[in-house]
C-alpha cells in the first residue's frame, strides 16, 4: 500500500524545529518519525499517535522532561498533592470514554473519544504551559483543534459561550470526597469567538503517546494564552450556552480568580505575582509573557 506523506501546516506562530531544544526522549521518536517518513504510520509503533502537523514554541524554549511534566500534576479530583497525583490517577476508567455535547446545539449527542480521534487528524503542537502559581512548562501535546469539534456539535446563532465539565466520581476520585473543594465536577468556560480560535486545542496525547490519566486522558482542553486552571482534565460534557457559565474556581475564590484568565503578568492574584515564572526543571526564572507569549494571534481576541 502507498505510503501518505506526513501533512506539515504552516501556522503563524511556527519556527523551525531546529530553534526549540528537545528533551532527549521527544527528539528520539522525531527521529524515528523522520526516519519512517511518515508521520501518520507512527501508530503502528504502539506507543505513538498519529500526528500530521505542528506548531512550535519561540527559540527561548526548552521542551520539559516528561519525567516531571508526568510528577508534578494539579488534579483536585484526586488530591492536592501533585506528587501524588500519578498514582490515585490511575484507577481512572478510560475504556469507552465519551462527551455529551448539549445545550443550544442543532442535536444533542454524545460522541465517542475514539471516534473522535479516528475522525479528526492528529495534529502536534509545542505549546508553552503557565500555572497561576507561577511554574510554567512546555509540552508536546497531540490533539486536533477545538473548533472542529465544535463543527460537529453546529450551535446554534444564540450560543455565545462553551461549558467544560469535567467527570465526577468519589469512589475513584477521593478528593471529590473532601468537602473543601465543593462544588464538584471540576467546570470551566470559554466564549465561542475563543473556543474557535485556532489555538484552542483539544488534546489526546503528549510527547507522542496518549494521556496519561494524572494529565488528563482521555481527552483534556489547552488553551495555551490563559493560565493552565482553564484547561480542564477528563472532559465528559460540552455545553453551548448564552451566558458565561459559572467555572470552579470563581466559586471557590470569586475575587480572586475571573472567568477570562488571560496570562497578563501585570495583573497580580492574591497569592502569587505574575511577573515572571520557573520552568519545571530549569534553575532559572523568566519573565511571563503577555497572553503566555500568543499575544500576536489571541489579542484581537479582547479589543
Amino acid at each position: 500500500m502507498a505510503k501518505a506523506p506526513a501533512l506539515h501546516l504552516s501556522r503563524a506562530w511556527d519556527i523551525p524545529e531546529s530553534e526549540v531544544t528537545l528533551e532527549d526522549v521527544y527528539l528520539n521518536r522525531r527521529k524515528f518519525l523522520e526516519g519512517m517518513g511518515h508521520a501518520g504510520l507512527a501508530v503502528m509503533a504502539g506507543w505513538l499517535l498519529p500526528a500530521t502537523a505542528r506548531a512550535q514554541t519561540s527559540g527561548r524554549d526548552l521542551i520539559t522532561s516528561e519525567s516531571l511534566t508526568g510528577g508534578f500534576n494539579n488534579f483536585y479530583e484526586f488530591t492536592p498533592d501533585k506528587a501524588r497525583v500519578r498514582q490515585l490517577a490511575k484507577q481512572l476508567p478510560l475504556e469507552g470514554w465519551s462527551i455529551h455535547i448539549k445545550g443550544l446545539v442543532q442535536q444533542p449527542r454524545v460522541v465517542d473519544v475514539a471516534d473522535l480521534i479516528r475522525k479528526f487528524a492528529q495534529e502536534e503542537r509545542v505549546y508553552r504551559l503557565r500555572c497561576v502559581e507561577t511554574w510554567s512548562a512546555v509540552i508536546p501535546w497531540t490533539g486536533f483543534p477545538l473548533r472542529k469539534l465544535i463543527e460537529l456539535a453546529q450551535p446554534l446563532s444564540q450560543a455565545r459561550f462553551v461549558k467544560f465539565t469535567t467527570f465526577i466520581n468519589p469512589n475513584i476520585a477521593p478528593g471529590q470526597k473532601d468537602r473543601f473543594w465543593e462544588p464538584w465536577p471540576y467546570v470551566e468556560g470559554l466564549s465561542l469567538a475563543e473556543a474557535m480560535h485556532d489555538l484552542s486545542f483539544m488534546a489526546t496525547g503528549m510527547y507522542g503517546h496518549s494521556l496519561n490519566p494524572q494529565n488528563g486522558a482521555p481527552i483534556r482542553l489547552v488553551v495555551p494564552w490563559k493560565y493552565g486552571f482553564k484547561s480542564i482534565k477528563s472532559i465528559v460534557a460540552m455545553e453551548f450556552t448564552r451566558e458565561a457559565p459559572r467555572i470552579f474556581w470563581q466559586d471557590m475564590s470569586p475575587l480572586e480568580y475571573d472567568f477570562e484568565a488571560n496570562v497578563v503578568p501585570q495583573v497580580p492574584y492574591a497569592r502569587w505575582h505574575q511577573t515572571v515564572e520557573t520552568r519545571l526543571g530549569e534553575n532559572r526564572t523568566v519573565a511571563t509573557l503577555l497572553y503566555n507569549g500568543y499575544a500576536d494571534q489571541v489579542a484581537s481576541l479582547y479589543k
